[in-house]
């Protein structure tokens, strides 16, 4: 199992979390999707073959800004 971690800018409460878990989600290979409110961090757990654009991608169009991932 993969791990990515992101940085997430512009969420403020449990809908921004929801809507980043739900679009996060459908990218493929995505198992998990965990969002972080205080730490503006969203960690997302999957196969091997995650693909970071696509997760960032995701994010962006939950609504939200994101930043490189971070080392995980």
């Amino acid at each position: 199992m993969t791990q990515r971690q992101f940085n997430v800018t512009g969420m403020s409460c449990e809908h921004c979390a929801a809507s980043i878990r739900e679009e996060v989600s459908e990218v493929p290979g995505v198992s998990e999707v965990v969002v972080d409110l205080a730490a503006n961090a969203v960690t997302v757990y999957g196969s091997t073959d995650l693909d970071d654009e696509r997760l960032r991608a995701a994010i962006v169009e939950a609504g939200y800004g994101v930043t490189d991932p971070v080392a995980a």
